[in-house]
């Protein structure tokens, strides 16, 4: 069952309303000069052409299909084959009834109504719609679906949005994943970027395939056992090596050496993805394959599934995001060529950023700059036992989500966030939202913890709302004795073993190492027998400490493990508490319990099974973020020499885990 959760490819279509806008953009001067001519629409029977001079589109009439991209002299950017649903450029949502045990069903939100929304010789915008109705069934999502795009004169790019609507009365069903996709053509497009330091050559989908790719423990991950290009031979290829967080996630994609050619999605804005800044989600990879996410529980598991209830009402606008489309006229093929289109890339980014939210989309359903309003205020830590007490945290993050709880915004998907980060002073305003009511959510690198104000906020359009002085005081029960790592809601500060030599990715032999395959296997390696032991005063969390608490692999069968923390203390009273403080980075079905001095004795703290983003087979190095508090009497400890067990007693699996943020030792208190 458990192995059957893992990393499957849904086949499922659900039932909403989907609204999407795409617009072309063109960025070298000569270009720009070219795109001078008027936009022109030609609509046939079956097809519907876009042409700004630039580039030319070509969409299925009235599913709203992309079928070619024209540029730079290429025919077709796309791979696409005639009836091929799953090619060229489409959108998708993968979709469930509630508490269904099938895989899900994948709804390419195609539509059945055609209509040129509107044509001037500076923006032609059309539409492709789609409404269910309960005649439909269960054969696609319950959503009505609005597709749209746009093309302005002189750009060379496409901008992409789309509109969801669950209707009142209509059936309720889970959403796990809603995306925009993109498979282009693999003759071209060989070279893939990411970012600054995560961009290489990509073997091809056919390297993939037995016998040249030989499949390891999921079908993602692939050996290249015999690829085409022979430097890739004993790598392996894995599509969630490549993810980011979406405060990350703003620009990626490919590059095609004949003719020089740049294919790279653009996120102006994440208020309309799920999960907060710290979600990770897909990107591109090999295919070639490009990907915007807008809904996904990648990472973060069933805490942030998408679920729609009967008769409950439901709207949301998804981007708009950017294609785009550069070129080089050079016909050297160096590296240096491939920088040029990856500095213009991000200089496009920086631009289409600075431009948000647009003015141009038609969709009544995606609000300008004047429909929004803006929240101001100054966000402070005070901290008693902190060195830097009373004193402003360096960069917190300040955002506003759906009224909740705290932390919540980590698991929101049905409405929007917005985040920023304060000034060094610990001002801040987050502008641009869109009319609601919030919570304002809050956290800072370098402290245990969530904020929440206690006060839901307005926003409306043309409105300023100042929130004043919030103080944030982190959780703290007594002064700290002893802390592992850093709390960052990240594991990357522990220690990442190499790779097994015989399952590398190159791109990751001197960068974010923990994206490298079966990393978990090498705690077997490294403790065979005896699990770690960590000693206060002595280790170090960056040399000591494993990254992620996982199963031993024994005879293929995979046990449970127990780590000691060894820790000296003097002047214990008796008759008061100290405080374990635990903050846990991800987890994925996994089990914790803590005991101390003895480890067979009373559980002093035991969690339910909690957490299936699958954070550690899929080369993440954070999730969703649990903060626990364990209480502990000081009659329980010694003087001298202490230890504290912690187990994770959840096992049968090799992706069963934690990965630690931090963990403090405070006290005492309370006599």
């Amino acid at each position: 069952m458990w192995a059957g959760m893992l990393l499957k490819r849904y086949q499922l279509v659900p039932m909403f309303f989907v609204s999407v806008i795409f617009i072309f953009v063109s960025t070298a001067s000569s270009q720009t000069q070219r795109g001078s001519q008027r936009v022109r629409l030609h609509v046939q029977d079956d097809q519907v052409v876009m042409d700004n001079s630039i580039l030319r589109v070509t969409f299925t009439k009235p599913q709203g299909h992309i079928t070619a991209i024209k540029y730079n002299g290429i025919d077709n950017l796309l791979d696409y084959t005639h009836g091929e649903s799953n090619l060229g450029g489409y959108w998708d949502a993968d979709w469930n009834y509630p508490g269904s045990k099938n895989a899900a069903v994948m709804d390419m939100l195609e539509g059945t109504e055609f209509k040129a929304i509107m044509e001037t010789d500076h923006q032609v915008e059309i539409s492709f719609k789609r409404r269910w109705d309960a005649s439909l069934g269960h054969k696609l999502a319950y959503l009505n679906t609005d597709i749209r795009y746009i093309m302005l004169r002189g750009v060379s790019g496409l901008y992409a949005y789309s509109v969801l609507e669950h209707e009142n009365g209509w059936p309720a069903f889970d959403i796990a994943e809603a995306r925009l996709a993109f498979k282009l053509n693999s003759d071209r497009f060989h070279y893939m970027v990411i970012s600054d330091n995560r961009q290489k050559e990509m073997p091809s989908k056919r390297d993939r395939e037995p016998p040249r790719g030989e499949e390891l423990a999921y079908k993602e991950a692939m050996l290249l056992v015999d690829p085409s290009e022979p430097e890739l031979k004993g790598e392996v290829d894995d599509k969630y090596q490549y993810s980011l967080d979406n405060k990350d996630n703003k620009v990626h994609g490919w590059i095609s050496d004949n003719p020089s050619t740049g294919f790279w999605i653009i996120t102006p804005s994440n208020e309309f993805k799920t999960g907060g800044p710290l979600k990770q989600d897909l990107t591109s990879h090999t295919g070639p394959t490009s990907l915007s996410m807008f809904i996904g529980d990648h990472y973060v598991g069933k805490d942030i599934h998408f679920n729609l209830q009967d008769g409950e009402y439901w709207k949301k606008t998804l981007g708009p995001v950017f294609i785009y489309l550069n070129s080089n006229s050079s016909q050297n093929h160096s590296g240096s060529t491939r920088d040029l289109l990856w500095k213009d890339a991000k200089a496009q980014m920086q631009k289409e950023v600075d431009s948000w939210p647009y003015n141009f989309p038609a969709s009544v359903e995606f609000l300008k700059s004047s429909q929004r309003g803006s929240v101001i205020g100054r966000f402070l830590i005070y901290d008693r036992y902190s060195n830097i007490s009373g004193k402003l945290a360096d960069v917190p993050y300040v955002g506003l989500a759906l009224p909740g709880q705290l932390g919540s915004w980590q698991a929101e998907c049905k409405g929007y966030q917005f985040w920023t980060r304060t000034d060094t002073n610990g001002y801040f305003t987050i502008n641009n939202i869109i009319p609601g009511n919030y919570s304002l959510y809050a956290w800072a690198p370098g402290f245990v913890g969530d904020f929440m104000h206690n006060v839901t906020i307005p926003v409306s359009a043309g409105s300023k709302f100042d929130v004043g002085v919030l103080t944030f005081q982190p959780p703290r029960a007594g002064p700290t004795l002893w802390e592992i790592g850093v709390p960052d809601r990240s594991a990357a500060e522990f220690f990442i073993p190499d790779p097994d030599p015989k399952y590398i990715n190159n791109l990751y032999m001197n960068v974010e190492k923990y994206r490298q395959y079966g990393l978990w296997e090498r705690y077997t390696d490294l403790y065979p027998k005896d699990d770690l032991v960590y000693k206060v005063g002595t280790s170090d969390y960056k040399k000591d400490w494993f990254f992620a608490q996982v199963t031993r692999n024994v005879g293929n069968k995979y046990s449970t493990t127990t780590w000691q923390i060894k820790f000296n203390l003097t002047n214990i009273q008796q008759k008061s508490f100290y405080m374990l403080r635990i903050a846990i980075a991800t987890a994925h079905m996994a089990r914790l319990e803590v005991r101390v001095n003895y480890p067979n004795g009373d559980t002093l703290f035991r969690t339910y099974q909690f957490g299936d983003g699958n954070a550690i087979a899929r080369h993440g190095i954070h999730g969703f973020q649990w903060n626990y508090e364990v209480p502990i009497e000081g009659k329980l400890l010694f003087q001298g020499e202490n230890t504290i067990f912690l187990t994770q007693s959840f096992g049968g699996f090799a992706f069963s885990g934690i990965m630690y943020d931090y963990l403090r030792f405070e006290g005492p208190y309370g006599a």
